[in-house]
């Protein structure tokens, strides 16, 4: 089978059930969020995964993604790498959109005008391309990449291994403990898998 990127998305914590912005924050997996990365780890173990026995492993280091990945069953083979912190949002951290919008005195959107006292945009674009081009030197190699990472971060991570602005990623919704696959196709980067999330359907 051709390498793959896993990219996987932390579970639910309170602040993510409450649409609060959660960057360095480190706040815990709630017992739903527990839940569901011991789904994803039976998810995982099975085809087309077959627990990716020869995968390299990384995770950021903050306890809600490590915790996913050790429950997930990884957690022996990680290894943690600040480049797949979530974005710092300074002033908004802890925040709803709505909140930081009455306090701009109108529209905000985060991809589109930013954080103050945080990561610029351009900053956490750089991030992203670090991220995205070891996934390249990965699957160059023939290896495997896990990447146990928030939804901000990761959605850059996308939009950059498409060659778009990190501004893209607004277009790209991700839910705690979702899968997603990056590839290549017809020689270039692409998204085989996205927002993958069946092994938390119970009927599934």
């Amino acid at each position: 089978m051709a390498p793959r990127i896993l990219l996987v998305r932390h579970g639910r914590t309170a602040w993510s059930v409450t649409g609060r912005h959660t960057g360095r924050t480190d706040v815990p997996l709630t017992d739903e969020g527990r839940a569901q990365a011991d789904a994803l780890g039976d998810r995982l173990a099975q085809a087309p995964w077959h627990g990716l026995p020869d995968a390299e492993i990384r995770t950021s280091p903050l306890s809600r993604a490590s915790e996913t990945c050790e429950r997930a069953g990884f957690g022996d083979r990680a290894t943690a790498w600040d480049a797949l912190q979530e974005w710092d949002y300074g002033d908004a951290e802890g925040l709803t959109t709505e909140e930081i919008a009455r306090r701009r005195g109108g529209d905000w959107v985060i991809w589109r005008d930013g954080v103050v006292g945080g990561e610029t945009l351009g900053q956490l674009r750089d991030r992203a391309d670090e991220v995205a081009g070891a996934a390249r030197v990965a699957l160059d190699a023939g290896r495997d990449l896990v990447l146990f990472a928030h939804g901000h971060i990761l959605r850059a991570v996308t939009a950059r291994w498409l060659g778009l602005d990190v501004s893209f990623a607004a277009r790209l919704r991700l839910e705690p403990a979702a899968v997603c696959v990056l590839a290549l196709a017809y020689g270039g980067p692409a998204v085989e898998r996205w927002n993958d999330t069946a092994h938390l359907d119970p009927a599934a």
